[in-house]
């Protein structure tokens, strides 16, 4: 196990903290990134990122979204010495059409995966489909326990990854060989309609919970309502749509090649995640 501390951005989100959870239950090195951080992290503030990376050999990296900081952050990391990096990058950033125009997050991934691919570091690259635990740790958590999620989805079908893959692979990449150059695109082991997920935790909770579709329309409509901005509001709609235009329903194998298993299913995921919905 390296000695060198392994710096984990976003280590206090859904899948960030889960890989400095396990890394420390490995013995490993961990430094989280953080504004709150010793020594403080700042994305927007690169003053304080050679302090992040000193001494780090190993990067699991979560960018911003709707900023353009991911390559100048790696080309900074390799000339500090960093040798390998971890990106969480998304799906459909190789698949034309997959993102709009309005969704910001695209952009993000495109060029934090160029970047790589140009940074001459040992690197792996994770395409995690939606997270499982949307539900119950992220943007649907709200809605769930008020009893109706409202989305511009239709009956499209999404395979929600669990974010302890994402971390298992990640964790995998980081500290074992045989993972460089590899772009692990990461899902469930099934496809489920929002209507469906919404039926699975119901059913393990007793809540009465609904979904209810909307026209994109009439969701940027309810959010601008609640004081969302148009572009915040029209941002989120173009990120559901792939959902709605049945592009994210297909399986990946990511989580079988990284790890030699097939990934938890979301019934598992609900049913470990019970206390979110009390």
């Amino acid at each position: 196990m390296t000695k060198h501390p392994i710096l984990v951005t976003g280590g206090t989100g859904k899948t960030g903290g889960r890989v400095v959870s396990r890394l420390r239950a490995q013995g490993a090195p961990v430094r989280v990134a953080s504004r709150s951080g010793e020594p403080p992290f700042d994305w927007f503030d690169r003053a304080t990122w050679d302090a992040a990376l000193d001494g780090v050999k190993a990067v699991y990296l979560v960018p911003i979204d709707g900023e353009l900081l991911t390559r100048p952050f790696i080309e900074r990391a390799v000339e500090l010495g960093v040798e390998r990096v971890v990106l969480l990058s998304g799906r459909g950033v190789d698949v034309p059409g997959y993102s709009g125009e309005a969704n910001i997050a695209g952009a993000t991934h495109v060029d934090g995966e160029a970047a790589v691919l140009d940074s001459g570091i040992a690197w792996t690259i994770l395409r995690p489909a939606w997270f499982a635990q949307n539900f119950s740790e992220g943007s649907f958590l709200g809605a769930i326990l008020a009893g109706e999620l409202r989305l511009p989805a239709g009956d499209g079908a999404a395979s929600f990854v669990d974010a302890e893959d994402i971390a298992a692979v990640a964790v995998a990449a980081l500290t074992e060989d045989g993972h460089g150059g590899q772009i692990y695109e990461l899902s469930g082991p099934r496809a489920l309609t929002i209507a469906d997920a919404v039926a699975e935790i119901s059913g393990a909770t007793g809540r009465d919970i609904r979904y209810v579709p909307l026209t994109p329309g009439e969701f940027v409509a309810e959010l601008t309502g609640q004081g969302w901005s148009s572009a915040e509001a029209e941002d989120y709609a173009e990120a559901v749509s792939p959902i709605r235009r049945g592009m994210d329903s297909h399986l990946s194998d990511g989580v079988r090649r990284a790890l030699g298993r097939q990934p938890r299913d979301f019934t598992d995921y609900v049913k470990a995640s019970v206390k979110a919905w009390p």
